[in-house]
């Protein structure tokens, strides 16, 4: 990815950052490790569960997309971290085989009034799987420093 900087987030820059794929194996181990529901781990009682058989974790989903916003949307020539989501929203079930498309949208870009040096980015992160589901949603916001150093 090329560098980008404060400048660069442009509100109402779309771009579709990457694709995930869930497997059945990854979504049973990270639901072992993190969030052991049934109808995460164990694929006889998930097919008589909620869903009708094992679906991701949605901190598992959230994780997944986090590695292609990392790859191709936070510049590491000036990503310095966030404060937080204003929203993160699950709406429909992650399955095994799924391909998850991820679409980031600048809504927000503002100059820290306090470190001119620095700007805040709000994002809509939208995920859908590969029938244009919209699977979850997340409103990040971001800490950027400014090519121009603040002058």
């Amino acid at each position: 990815m090329a560098d980008m900087y404060f400048e660069d987030y442009a509100v109402g820059r779309a771009v579709e950052v990457g694709k995930v794929t869930m497997t059945e194996a990854e979504i049973i181990d990270f639901a072992r490790r993190y969030d052991p529901q049934d109808f995460h781990v164990d694929p006889a009682k998930a097919a008589h569960g909620p869903f009708g058989g094992i679906v991701a974790s949605g901190w598992h989903t959230a994780a997944a997309v986090m590695r292609p916003l990392v790859d191709h949307y936070l510049s590491p020539a000036s990503s310095l971290g966030s404060p937080g989501l204003e929203e993160l929203r699950w709406l429909a079930p992650v399955r095994p085989g799924d391909v998850l498309t991820i679409h980031a949208t600048v809504t927000e870009a503002r100059r820290s009034g306090r470190r001119p040096d620095r700007g805040v980015i709000h994002s809509l992160i939208e995920v859908t799987n590969q029938d244009g589901v919209l699977v979850m949603t997340m409103k990040p916001v971001n800490l950027v420093t400014c090519r121009d150093g603040g002058a």
